[in-house]
């Protein structure tokens, strides 16, 4: 058979009926991430085609892709190269069209990450996309969310320093052990838009970081139960910002069957409408390591 070999899109074409929320997400990026600006930022430091022959780098602005890809939908590495395999809308927002494309692997995602550290670029790349924002009059000003992430680290040592990820950190969420890294992020009531984030080890708690997360100018901040007690952080007295904070889950499944009580519950429900704007799931809290923190 002649011609250009099919492209997954080119499959996909032909049972897609209506834009999905991944779909539409991703569009909306397309236009407001400055690519560009961001591979001049990078392009100095990253590998070039070796003159000895054997496998060339993935291209550049792919790498972004998927860097940015894993951080808007908080996936460990693993996950990332699996999703690249089974998700045609990310494949082709990464630009991996054809089918003989060669796909990151899990490795190749680590290294990109590590050069970004290496050289310093994520603070770089962050104030590149803020001030993006800012000349397109997108600066957020009124409500901001804070909100944190746990993203999962191979916990292996089957590698070639022959041990874990020293960032990294184990933590407890419940009854559940995570082994990983906590992504901080300040986001916009109204937009949705993130304009603040910290990345830190798992077990950094979600307080600590919090005053981080705010550019000044909030009239209210939103957190869920984990931000209890922000009010009251030394870092937060001279603040005249609202702190309206989710209950914690235990104490608002035993609110009393009562008027008062089942108005409660609304505020409750109300205060969590607010923190989950309209973005795809892993939007909420996810962002690109830009500034870390250890602990």
């Amino acid at each position: 058979m002649g011609g250009k070999q099919l492209g997954f899109s080119d499959y996909e074409l032909t049972t897609a009926k209506k834009q999905t929320k991944r779909e539409k997400f991703l569009s909306e990026m397309e236009v407001v991430v400055p690519w560009q600006a961001l591979i001049d930022l990078i392009e100095p430091h990253y590998p070039k085609a070796s003159k000895k022959g054997g496998r060339p780098p993935y291209p550049l602005a792919t790498m972004l892709r998927v860097h940015l890809l894993q951080h808007w939908y908080s996936l460990s590495d693993p996950a990332m190269e699996e999703a690249l395999i089974e998700v045609p809308t990310m494949r082709r927002f990464a630009g991996i069209e054809l089918i003989s494309d060669r796909i990151p692997d899990e490795t190749t995602i680590l290294t990109f990450r590590h050069l970004l550290e290496k050289y310093e670029l994520g603070e770089q790349i962050f104030e590149t996309v803020k001030a993006h924002l800012s000349h397109r009059g997108m600066t957020m000003r009124q409500g901001t969310i804070v909100d944190a992430t746990l993203i999962a680290a191979p916990s292996s040592t089957k590698n070639k320093e022959g041990k874990r990820d020293p960032e990294m950190h184990q933590t407890k969420k419940g009854n559940q052990w995570y082994f990983g890294m906590k992504v901080h992020a300040g986001v916009d009531k109204d937009s949705g838009l993130i304009h603040s984030v910290v990345v830190t080890a798992a077990n950094v708690h979600d307080l600590t970081m919090a005053a981080e997360l705010l550019h000044g100018d909030e009239k209210v901040v939103y957190g869920d139960a984990g931000y209890q007690g922000i009010a009251k952080r030394p870092e937060m007295a001279d603040k005249k910002t609202q702190f309206r904070v989710a209950m914690r889950p235990g104490k608002r499944r035993v609110l009393p069957d009562t008027p008062e009580g089942r108005l409660e519950d609304l505020i409750e429900t109300a205060k969590a409408h607010i923190r989950a704007l309209p973005r795809p799931k892993a939007e909420r809290g996810g962002a690109t390591r830009w500034s870390t923190h250890s602990g």
